[in-house]
């Protein structure tokens, strides 16, 4: 009876030792592999290209009215636009559609299916293939063509054809701005078609 007592005493001993060593050893093994494993290894990480695409960066039906230093009404209406992932302060639309109304009661409209307006040069580039109708009896096509935003200045990128208040009309490049000079009315704009011009009179 003594030696079963003496022997469950020796074993309460080793246990008393052997315990904490074991915690000590568990805490060093968790420590251990804590340093070999970076924290933000597995975190996942968006660059700029990978944000280009996200919807959360797209804005859908945007719009922006104002007026030109020529006192032109502006109007601006897209399906969508997104920041450029290439160029700081460019946004790039969809379908968009832009609206000239001048103080001489006149008005151009342009659309195309692709734009990108331009902050820093307050300019908006369409492309893909630009409508361009007037209230003066236009409706034109252009490949591309370049607009102001602060003043009453359109410019196609080449050549211009389609159907005028008197005719077909077909030109190598078109131009709108402001009439200026003496004898010009005030807010006047003017078309000019430049680089050969064709008219076929329809009666």
């Amino acid at each position: 009876m003594a030696r079963g007592v003496g022997s469950y005493s020796r074993i309460v001993s080793w246990l008393k030792l052997l315990l904490p060593l074991g915690a000590l050893a568990l805490l060093s093994t968790i420590f251990l592999f804590a340093r070999s494993s970076d924290p933000v290894e597995n975190l996942p990480v968006a660059t700029r290209e990978g944000l280009a695409g996200r919807a959360s960066e797209m804005v859908t039906s945007p719009s922006y009215s104002g007026t030109t230093d020529d006192g032109a009404m502006l109007t601006i209406s897209a399906e969508s636009a997104r920041p450029d992932p290439d160029t700081e302060g460019r946004i790039r639309a969809q379908a968009l559609d832009a609206a000239m109304s001048f103080e001489d009661g006149s008005r151009i409209d342009l659309s195309a299916p692709e734009a990108t307006i331009d902050d820093e040069s307050d300019a908006a580039r369409l492309t893909g293939g630009v409508t361009i109708r007037s209230s003066q009896g236009y409706r034109l096509t252009t490949d591309a063509l370049d607009a102001a935003l602060t003043r009453v200045e359109v410019e196609s990128d080449g050549p211009v054809e389609g159907q005028g208040p008197s005719g077909t009309l077909s030109a190598g490049r078109m131009r709108v701005e402001a009439e200026t000079g003496e004898g010009a009315d005030t807010g006047a704009v003017r078309l000019l078609f430049t680089g050969g011009v064709d008219m076929i009179y329809q009666p």
